[in-house]
């Protein structure tokens, strides 16, 4: 597949404090990455970089070839902030008319791109009286309205309930399965991970890892968990046989590696109804974020002083 975002070697900093150390990456067309890390780990001087928002002081970025802040560039990306504010006397359609205007569209790809998020029945409807889902579908349409090839998309699912989100993040998935590139950044780590193809982990400005989630979690080596209640024979026994750990709702615990699950199964289910309940769970993108950065340099001095 074809980069549209190359990251190359970037660094940046703002006076003596250092945002990005050397971090490289690229997104595909048709492609969701998600880019993760704590406040202040550098996403969005990274966001601002690729945006142009910010000049490149070392390394290289290019949108699709073109650098970033050129008008080229400015064609073919869009951006949705964690925060977005419409003026409360204006409809849906005259934000994204307005916003389309400004990059060459017509009405009517306005109307269809309020069609395709959702909001086509409240699209003659004052923002002003939209929900904080419907806000944010607004922002998402505004950002569709010139069909960018990538999308930079900071905490888009901030404050939105449950039923919301799980909506937003179906309309990523059919925006990426048409071809366009998708950024993704979030806090809600194990909500993203059935969504996005690759992982880009951040800390203190150190790309600490990218890649397709499951090569992450074979490269980390994370214990998988079976969850365990027992039958006929009692769960503290099955916790001691196997060296689990006994939990506040009375399952048991029990560590294992991926090439030890299959044996470790086959011993539990020969317990010839040992076993009431038996729930096996993989490690997640919490978990992998929280691996990868024990192992940054601040991080292991942080352990030793």
């Amino acid at each position: 597949m074809s980069q549209v975002l190359e990251i190359n070697r970037v660094s940046h900093t703002f006076g003596d404090v250092r945002a990005l150390h050397d971090v490289s990456f690229g997104v595909a067309r048709g492609e969701t990455l998600a880019l993760v890390g704590h406040n202040g780990a550098g996403k969005t001087t990274l966001f601002r970089l690729v945006l142009g928002f910010l000049p490149t002081q070392c390394g290289g970025i290019s949108v699709n070839g073109f650098a970033p802040g050129t008008r080229n560039a400015q064609r073919d990306v869009a951006y949705l902030p964690e925060s977005v504010a419409f003026p409360k006397t204006l409809t849906g359609e005259e934000i994204v008319n307005f916003y389309g205007r400004l990059r060459g569209c017509s009405k009517q790809a306005a109307r269809d791109v309020l069609d395709r998020v959702g909001l086509g029945d409240a699209r003659r409807r004052r923002c002003g009286g939209y929900s904080k889902g419907m806000r944010q579908r607004l922002g998402l349409a505004q950002a569709l309205v010139a069909a960018p090839q990538l999308l930079l998309l900071d905490e888009p699912t901030s404050g939105l309930d449950p039923s919301s989100r799980h909506t937003f993040y179906s309309l990523i998935d059919e925006i990426a399965a048409t071809g366009t590139a998708v950024v993704l950044s979030s806090h809600g780590l194990n909500e993203l991970q059935n969504h996005v193809q690759r992982v880009a982990m951040l800390s203190d400005g150190h790309l600490l890892a990218c890649g397709h989630l499951d090569e992450l979690l074979a490269n980390a080596g994370l214990s998988l968990q079976l969850l365990v209640r027992g039958g006929a024979i009692d769960t503290e026994t099955i916790a001691s046989r196997f060296g689990g750990r006994m939990r506040r709702d009375g399952r048991c615990e029990i560590d294992c590696t991926t090439a030890e699950k299959l044996a470790v199964v086959r011993q539990l289910l020969a317990l010839d109804a040992g076993l009431a309940e038996l729930e096996f769970r993989a490690p997640g993108l919490n978990d992998l974020y929280r691996h990868f950065a024990a192992e940054t340099p601040m991080a292991k001095q942080e352990r030793i002083t």
